[in-house]
C-alpha cells in the first residue's frame, strides 16, 4: 500500500487515481499509523516552499518522514515535495528543508536564458546521466514528462538521476538510497508517468 501524505498541499487525488490505474492501492492520509504501515510513501506538494515546510513540520509529518527514511522505507517527493527533500530553498528568503538529499533549491531564472517563460510549464524530454536509475526502468531517454515549476534543485550532482532541457539542463529527478524525487508530475505525464510510478512501487527498502 502507498501512503500519499495529506498535509494541506498537493494534487492528492490525481495521484491516488494514477496508482489505481496501475493496480496499486494508495490512500490519502495524515494518519501517522497508516503512513507507518504503508510499504512506501509519496510526499506531494504545490505552492510555496516556506508555507509547505511549515505545514509539514506543524503536522508532525517532517519528523516522521526523516524517521521513515532512516528506516529504509521508499519515499518519493513530487514537484514541491521533491524540493522539500533538500537541505534548503532560496524561494523568497532562505528556508530549511528536510535534509534527506544534500543540495539547494534556487530560481530557474538564475540559469535559463532571458525571454524564457517562468514558470516552466509543459512537456520536456528526460535525459539520464550515467547508468539509468531503477525508477526509470520502464522508460527510455527522450520520453517526455510534464513540468510546472519556477525553482530547481542544484548543488546536488551526486543525487541527480534525470535532467531536462529548458534553455539549460535542469534537475528533473534525484535519488539517494531509498529517497527519490521528481520535479515533474508523474500523475500528469500519461503512460510515461504511470510507468515511473509502477517502478517506484517495485523499489525495495535500502
Amino acid at each position: 500500500m502507498v501512503a500519499i501524505i495529506d498535509y494541506g498541499v498537493g494534487n492528492l487525488f490525481s495521484l491516488q487515481s494514477s496508482f489505481a490505474a496501475i493496480g496499486q492501492q494508495a490512500v490519502v492520509t495524515a494518519d501517522e499509523a497508516v503512513i507507518r504501515a504503508a510499504d512506501r510513501v509519496i510526499l506531494p506538494g504545490v505552492g510555496a516552499f516556506e508555507d509547505a515546510a511549515h505545514k509539514l513540520t506543524a503536522s508532525g509529518m517532517a519528523s516522521l518522514l526523516i524517521e521513515l527514511a532512516a528506516q529504509g522505507k521508499p519515499i518519493m517527493g513530487i514537484c514541491l515535495g521533491m524540493q522539500l527533500l533538500f537541505d534548503r530553498s532560496f524561494e523568497y528568503g532562505e528556508h530549511a528543508g528536510l535534509g534527506l538529499i544534500p543540495g539547494s533549491v534556487r530560481p530557474i531564472a538564475d540559469v535559463i536564458p532571458a525571454g524564457y517563460k517562468i514558470p516552466h510549464i509543459g512537456w520536456n524530454a528526460l535525459a539520464f546521466p550515467g547508468e539509468k536509475h531503477p525508477l526509470f526502468r520502464y522508460i527510455a531517454p527522450g520520453d517526455c514528462v510534464y513540468f510546472v515549476h519556477s525553482y530547481y534543485a542544484t548543488e546536488c550532482d551526486g543525487a541527480v538521476i534525470a535532467t531536462a532541457e529548458y534553455g539549460a539542463p535542469l534537475t528533473a529527478a534525484v535519488a539517494r538510497g531509498n529517497v527519490c524525487g521528481c520535479q515533474f508530475h508523474p500523475e500528469k505525464s500519461g503512460e510515461v508517468g504511470l510507468n515511473i510510478l509502477r517502478a517506484f512501487c517495485e523499489m525495495e527498502r535500502v
